[in-house]
Parts: C-alpha cells; sequence; structure tokens
C-alpha cells in the first residue's frame, strides 16, 4: 500500500492511494499515521480496507511528510561506494552516523528554504527507511520485522556549514526545509528488494544523479540492526540511507543550488518530489 498525509501544514490528514491514482481519507480509520498506527501489522490491517470505502479527496491537494511524530531523523554518510569515491573519501569500516533536526522535516513537493549566508547548498537523493515498532537489539535477521515502509528523502545539504565550519555535520544538514520525505510511505510488501532500486535527482530539468540503492555499502536490514545496538528506534523514525553520485560537491567545477532553481528527484517504486529553491528572507 502507499499510504501518505495531505492538507496544510500542521493540519495533514492520513491517505492512501488507490490503484487509480485516486487518494482516499484514512481519518475515520486513524488520527494520523503516526505511533502505533506504523507498526506494520496495523498497516496490513488499513491495506485490508476496500479504498472504494474510504472518501475520496477531490482536487490535487498538498502533501505533507509521509510519515508524523518522527523523533529521529538518523542519517548514514558515505553510504554508497560510487558516491565515497566522487567525494575523495575512503568507504568507513563501520557506518556514519549523523542526526538531521526534525524540525528540517517538510512535505515532498514545499517549497526548500536557502539558508541566509549559505554558498553551497547542495542535493542528495536518497531511500529513507521508516521504523513501525520499537526495535533494541536486534539482530539483521530479525530486523525487517521493525520497518514499517520506504519513502524517498531528499537530504538537502549546506556543505560550507557541514564541512568548513568546524564541528560535525548536523548544522549543514538540519536548516529548516532542508528535509523533505515522501510523497508516500510504500509498504514492505510493495518493495521487492530495497538494495536494487533505481534512483535520480534533476536540477532545472538537468539529470544530476543516475544511481541505483544496489551500490549500498551497508544495506537497510544491516543499518536497522546496527542502530538498534546503540538507540532504541521508535515508530515513526526515520532513517535515510545515503546518497549515489552525482551531488554538487563531487562535480569538477562544483556546482550549487540557487533561487529559483527546480530540483526533481525519485525512486523506483517509491514516487518523486519537486522543489523550488527560495531564498530566506
Amino acid at each position: 500500500m502507499k499510504f501518505l498525509r495531505y492538507g496544510a501544514l500542521g493540519a495533514e490528514k492520513p491517505g492512501l492511494l488507490d490503484a487509480e491514482g485516486k487518494i482516499r481519507d484514512l481519518s475515520g480509520q486513524i488520527g494520523d499515521l503516526a505511533g502505533a498506527a506504523l507498526d506494520p501489522a496495523a498497516l496490513a490491517k488499513l491495506g485490508s480496507v476496500d479504498p472504494s470505502t474510504l472518501p475520496v479527496v477531490d482536487g490535487s491537494p498538498r502533501l505533507g511528510a509521509c510519515v508524523a511524530g518522527t523523533g529521529k531523523f538518523i542519517c548514514i554518510g558515505l553510504n554508497y561506494s560510487d558516491h565515497a569515491a566522487e567525494t575523495g573519501a575512503t568507504v568507513p569500516p563501520e557506518p556514519v552516523i549523523f542526526m538531521k533536526a526534525t524540525s528540517a522535516i517538510v512535505g515532498p513537493n514545499d517549497n526548500v528554504v536557502i539558508p541566509r549566508g549559505s554558498q553551497k547548498t547542495d542535493w542528495e537523493v536518497e531511500l529513507g527507511v521508516v521504523i513501525g515498532k520499537t526495535a533494541k537489539y536486534v539482530s539483521e535477521a530479525d530486523a525487517m520485522d521493525y520497518v514499517a515502509g520506504y519513502c524517498v528523502s531528499h537530504d538537502v545539504s549546506e556543505r560550507a556549514f557541514q564541512s568548513e565550519r568546524s564541528g560535525q555535520w548536523t548544522k549543514g544538514k538540519s536548516c529548516d526545509t532542508f528535509g523533505p520525505i515522501g510523497p508516500w510511505l510504500v509498504t514492505k510488501d510493495e518493495v521487492a528488494d530495497p538494495q536494487n532500486l533505481s534512483m535520480w535527482l534533476k536540477v532545472n530539468g538537468e539529470t544530476m544523479q543516475n544511481g541505483s540503492s544496489r551500490t549500498m555499502v551497508y544495506g537497510v536490514a544491516f543499518l536497522v540492526s546496527y542502530l538498534s545496538q546503540f538507540m532504541s528506534l521508535h515508530p515513526g523514525d526515520v532513517i535515510s540511507t545515503g546518497t549515489p553520485p552525482g551531488v554538487g560537491l563531487g562535480m569538477k567545477p562544483q556546482r550549487f543550488l540557487k533561487a529559483g532553481d527546480v530540483v526533481e528527484l525519485g525512486i523506483e517504486g517509491l514516487g518523486s518530489q519537486t522543489q523550488t529553491f527560495v531564498a530566506d528572507v
């Protein structure tokens, strides 16, 4: 199933996408796509509801972030061998973990705000993994039992803030609007192999990233298990698993985003996003 959240910012309602591409309202079934509603068993129960019995949502409403109540937005750095090579980095012996502030989360087609003083705002299409139930010290063999599904995640980054301003990466990753997720939360049963998904990103219609999750160094099951050894993962937590090559930082000469640029990105079976980048005021 493809679940989503629609409506004005801060007033989103839960919904699902039916076979004809229509949004069906789920607010009569659940309060939101958050907490216990994200348990894989709960999602399966929702998926058994006949979509034709649910109200159709008219028009083309704004889509919000595909999950609510995200307590942790965890990112994995340098997790694609070909991306590490383009940036001149060595693939790490264990996953590089950093946090992206949850205040960065926005809908998949919302504007992205370039922060004041930014000179190096960059793009990164990533596979997002949404946790469905609490995971602590789980094995890799059992890790997928704790996953609700997948989404497109755009890990927007300000490279100067990230790498040239001392300290850790978080401040270059956490600017307001730097975390579009969605359009959909796609349940596991619709993704045959999360390690074999094509991924792409365009800037003003020009293809910049054209990769695949095949080149991911540490796969989804490993990451869920690995992270759960250090912290409990809770329903609604999002793991953004790294990006394939083609980011602006890796280009010669380097290329970064400016106000007015339009970025489109998507992942096979998970939908696409479109954002206009605007200047902070």
